[in-house]
């Protein structure tokens, strides 16, 4: 009787497991899609972040209202700011000056801190064709 008992027993648990075993393929089948689910969701979660950090940091082109040409957008760069003065030869007082606003404001645009006011935008734009003496003309100019 104690044979029986323990060959019914062991059945029994060998029968248990294999049905386990079936369950748990499943659920490790599932598991994997759901990972791979997550895994897709957080990398499409990261680049919308990235995405909305750069157009917070105003990388992006700005419209200026009150232009002839409303298709023309003027883009701003702090980098491309600093480069443009110095390529000038002017402090940024100079350059405030020949922009209508003070040292402090082109020193805070250089640093990416604050843009600039879209009334400024054109002037920026009109001092990328500038060269040295036309600008160290128009500078004298307006201190005359």
């Amino acid at each position: 009787m104690a044979n029986l008992a323990s060959m019914l027993k062991s059945e029994i648990a060998r029968v248990a497991r294999r049905e386990v075993r079936a369950e748990l393929q499943a659920l490790k089948k599932a598991n994997a899609g759901y990972r791979s689910e997550i895994a897709g969701l957080k990398r499409r979660a990261s680049a919308l972040e990235q995405q909305v950090k750069r157009l917070a940091s105003g990388t992006h082109a700005t419209a200026v209202p009150g232009r002839e040409d409303e298709g023309q957008r003027l883009r701003f760069s702090a980098k491309g700011l600093a480069s443009q003065r110095k390529r000038l030869g002017l402090s940024a007082e100079a350059f405030g000056a020949l922009i209508g606003a003070s040292g402090q404001s082109v020193y805070k645009w250089e640093s990416g801190k604050i843009r600039p006011r879209a009334s400024h935008l054109p002037q920026i734009a009109a001092l990328r064709t500038m060269g040295k003496r036309e600008a160290t003309a128009r500078l004298h100019a307006l201190g005359a």
